[in-house]
C-alpha cells in the first residue's frame, strides 16, 4: 500500500515538473518513468498513474478556473457541447489526462517486467 501511495504522489510531482518544461504529453513520460522505477502489479500501476495525474490536473484546472472567475472555461464549455458547464469541462479534461497517464504507467510496468521478469513462485511439495 505504501508503494501505491508513493507512486501516486511521485507521479503527480513529476508530472507537474514535466508540465513546466514539456508539452502536455509530458505526463505520460512521468507516469512511465515512475511506474518503471517502482514495481507494482499492473492494475495498481494503472490506478496510480491515473489518480496521480487526475488529482493534479483537477487541482490545477480548478485553480486556473478560479483565477479568471470561470470566464474562459464557460466559453470553452459553450463551444464544446457541454452547456457552458465549467465543472464538466474540468472533469473531462482531468479524465483525458488521467487515461493517458494510466496507460503510460501500465506500459512502464510491462516494460519493467520485460527487462526484469518476476521470480516464479516457489514449488511446494
Amino acid at each position: 500500500m505504501l508503494k501505491y501511495i508513493l507512486s501516486i504522489v511521485v507521479t503527480a510531482l513529476l508530472a507537474f515538473v514535466a508540465g513546466l518544461y514539456l508539452p502536455w504529453w509530458g505526463i505520460a513520460i512521468a507516469a512511465f518513468l515512475v511506474s518503471a522505477a517502482i514495481p507494482q502489479k499492473p492494475a495498481f500501476s494503472f490506478l496510480s498513474g491515473f489518480l496521480g495525474v487526475f488529482l493534479l490536473w483537477e487541482v490545477l484546472a480548478w485553480w486556473i478556473d478560479n483565477k479568471n472567475n470561470g470566464i474562459l472555461s464557460q466559453k470553452i464549455a459553450t463551444i464544446i457541447p457541454l452547456g457552458g458547464s465549467s465543472v464538466l469541462l474540468i472533469v473531462i479534461t482531468s479524465i483525458i489526462g488521467a487515461l493517458v497517464a494510466g496507460f503510460a504507467a501500465l506500459a512502464g510496468t510491462y516494460m519493467r517486467r520485460l527487462i526484469y521478469p518476476p521470480a516464479p513462485p516457489a514449488e511446494t511439495i
